[in-house]
């Protein structure tokens, strides 16, 4: 690995010139010093993003909307998660707040993150 050529991303500068450099590197064969410069510059990068670019979770909400739409399903599929139609309704809408309880439930049976059903 060519040490002198990595260093810290500090500037939008470093950070396309970073990008470049790996894009270069990103065919090099495993276990080469160039494969372990894409590494190192991919590390970098990442660290640059999160910075600069962080991705916010999503809404709880909008996390529910998309993973129904995902598994076909309708807001009628969360009653047995939820509770009534009309308690499934007022959640969705944001009028009423997703208890610990609701938050598990959905966690179990429909995959998301505990971490994103929580904001």
């Amino acid at each position: 690995m060519n040490t002198d050529s990595i260093r810290s991303i500090e500037t939008e500068a470093d950070y396309q010139a970073a990008l470049q450099r790996a894009e270069t590197l990103m065919s090099s064969s495993p276990k080469t010093p160039e494969a372990d410069e894409v590494e190192v510059l991919a590390t970098l990068i990442e660290l640059y993003e999160d910075k600069y670019f962080p991705i916010e979770s999503p809404d709880p909400i909008a996390a529910i909307e998309f993973r129904l739409e995902q598994l076909d399903r309708s807001n009628a599929d969360l009653i047995p998660l939820i509770g009534s139609e009309s308690l499934v309704a007022e959640v969705m809408s944001k009028r009423q707040p997703l208890t610990l309880e609701m938050i598990r439930a959905i966690h179990l049976h429909l995959g998301i993150p505990a971490d994103v059903l929580l904001q």
